[in-house]
């Protein structure tokens, strides 16, 4: 079985440990988007009401805040996925602590262009 692990990690400056170290468990391959949530928009904005619901990711890398790391992937094997659980809180710390980030597991009904050569 696939399952497609997404993990929004908090502190930027732990996102090259984290990627050598998915890398280091056999994950072939991660996507890392900057991504802000919710309360980060309205700290960073002051609770201004002039801020859009929806900003476009322009005005968000133009604003200067920190962004989070997004990353997510696709594995195959409850082991492999239960390795990347362990070695992401290694790194990120509690993920039930604030200011860790959060982790979703998904299983994967069907995955096209993994085994790619």
């Amino acid at each position: 079985m696939h399952f497609f692990i997404l993990h929004v990690l908090h502190d930027p400056e732990k996102l090259e440990p984290m990627l050598q170290s998915w890398s280091d468990a056999g994950v072939k391959g991660v996507t890392v988007l900057q991504s802000i949530g919710m309360n980060g928009l309205a700290q960073q904005a002051g609770l201004r009401e002039d801020l859009p619901l929806l900003p476009t990711l322009n005005s968000l890398f133009e604003s200067g805040e920190t962004l989070n790391r997004t990353l997510f992937t696709v594995v195959e094997g409850e082991d492999l996925m239960n390795d990347i659980l362990q070695r992401t809180e290694q790194i990120a710390g509690d993920l039930n602590q604030p200011g860790t980030g959060i982790l979703v597991v998904m299983p994967v009904l069907k995955a096209l262009g993994l085994n790619r050569h």
